[in-house]
C-alpha cells in the first residue's frame, strides 16, 4: 500500500481525494506569533481555521498541501488540531521560503539536506509529524546565493528520501527556469518536482519548456491579485497546456495564506465561500464550459497530486 504523510500520520494514497496543490493553513510570518503572543487571539484563529477547512471539506476538498515553512511561521501542531477537527488531510512541508535564515547562509549544503531529511524521516521539532513535501522559494530578481543553497539542499534531500519538492517561483521573470537548472545540476529526479505559482505566467511556451524537463506545474494563486493574471487569464493558459496534452502534469491551487486573528482588530465579515473553494466552484466549471472534459478536471485534482506525492504514476 502506498502511503502519504499528513499532519495526522500516514494515509493510504488511495484516500487522498480532491487535493489543492499549494496552500497554507496559517501564515504567521516568521516568529511573530511565538515572540509577540499578546498580539494574537489564537483561540479565534483556531476557530476560523476550522470553519474554513470544514467548509472546504463540505465543498468537496479532501486534502491540501500546506507549504508553510519556518520562516512563514510553521506550526504543525496547530495544523494537526485543525485537520482533525475539519476532516481535511493536510500534507505539511519541510524546507525554507524566501526569508532564508542567516544560519543557512554558510551552512554546508549536505547539512541543510540533513535537516530536511530529519523532518521527513523522524518528525518536525519534537513531534512525530513528518513532512510529506519540501518547499523552496526564489522570487523577484531570480535565485539568490542563499536561495540556491536551499535549492541544492532540497534536491539532495529529495534524492535521499524520494520526498517531492514544491517551489515558489516568480513566474513573470521565468525564475522557474533557473530552479530547474539547479535541480538538474544536483541530479534530482525531475518527476518529484513541482514548479509553483506557474499560473502567474501567461506564456504557455515558457511553461511547456519547464514541463518538458519532467516536472509538474502547480497552477495556483487563483483567483489572482492586482498586477497578476486574473482567474480567466489563468484558465486560458491552463487550457492551452491541457490542449497540448499536459493535463497529467498539472495541479491547481490558490496559495491561500490565512493570517492569525489580531486581538481587538475588527474582523471583516465573511463574503462568499472560503477561497479554498474557488478553483472547484468557479475555475473548474468555467473550464468544463469551454470544453475541458470532467475527467480531465478530476485528473488534475485527484490523480496528479497523488502521483506527485507518491512518485507512482500508477498509484
Amino acid at each position: 500500500m502506498l502511503t502519504i504523510e499528513t499532519a495526522l500520520g500516514p494515509i493510504d494514497a488511495a484516500n487522498l481525494g480532491a487535493t489543492l496543490s499549494h496552500e497554507h493553513v496559517l501564515v504567521g510570518m516568521g516568529e511573530d506569533i511565538a515572540h509577540y503572543p499578546w498580539r494574537y487571539d489564537m483561540a479565534a484563529t483556531r476557530l476560523q481555521s476550522i470553519k474554513e477547512l470544514s467548509e472546504a471539506k463540505a465543498g468537496g476538498i479532501d486534502s491540501l498541501i500546506d507549504l508553510t515553512t519556518p520562516d512563514l511561521g510553521r506550526d504543525v501542531e496547530f495544523i494537526r488540531d485543525v485537520s482533525a477537527a475539519s476532516g481535511v488531510n493536510v500534507i505539511v512541508a519541510t524546507g525554507i521560503w524566501r526569508d532564508v535564515p542567516r544560519s543557512f547562509w554558510m551552512r554546508d549544503i549536505d547539512e541543510i539536506a540533513d535537516i530536511f531529511v530529519r523532518e521527513i524521516e523522524v518528525g518536525i521539532g519534537e513531534t512525530t509529524i513528518k513532512a510529506g513535501c519540501i518547499k523552496v522559494a526564489s522570487d523577484m530578481g531570480g535565485v539568490t546565493p542563499e536561495a540556491e543553497r536551499i535549492l541544492r539542499g532540497a534536491a539532495r534531500a529529495c534524492r535521499r528520501t524520494g520526498c517531492p519538492i514544491s517551489t515558489h517561483q516568480w513566474a513573470p521573470e521565468e525564475v522557474g527556469r533557473r530552479q530547474v537548472e539547479v535541480f538538474l545540476e544536483e541530479g534530482a529526479p525531475m518527476d518529484r518536482i513541482a514548479i509553483g505559482h506557474s499560473a502567474d505566467s501567461t506564456d504557455a511556451d515558457y511553461l511547456e519548456e519547464l514541463l518538458r524537463t519532467g516536472v509538474y506545474l502547480s497552477m495556483d494563486r487563483y483567483p489572482g491579485a492586482p498586477g497578476r493574471p486574473n482567474w480567466e487569464q489563468r484558465n486560458t493558459t491552463l487550457k492551452v497546456l491541457i490542449d497540448r496534452g499536459w493535463a497529467h502534469k498539472l495541479m491547481l491551487g490558490h496559495d491561500y495564506a490565512p493570517a492569525p486573528v489580531v486581538r481587538g482588530a475588527e474582523r471583516p465579515s465573511a463574503s462568499g465561500p472560503t477561497r479554498y473553494l474557488f478553483c472547484t466552484t468557479v475555475a473548474a466549471p468555467a473550464l468544463v464550459a469551454q470544453g475541458v472534459p470532467q475527467e480531465t478536471i478530476d485528473l488534475m485534482f485527484r490523480d496528479v497530486p497523488r502521483h506527485f506525492l507518491t512518485g507512482a504514476t500508477g498509484a
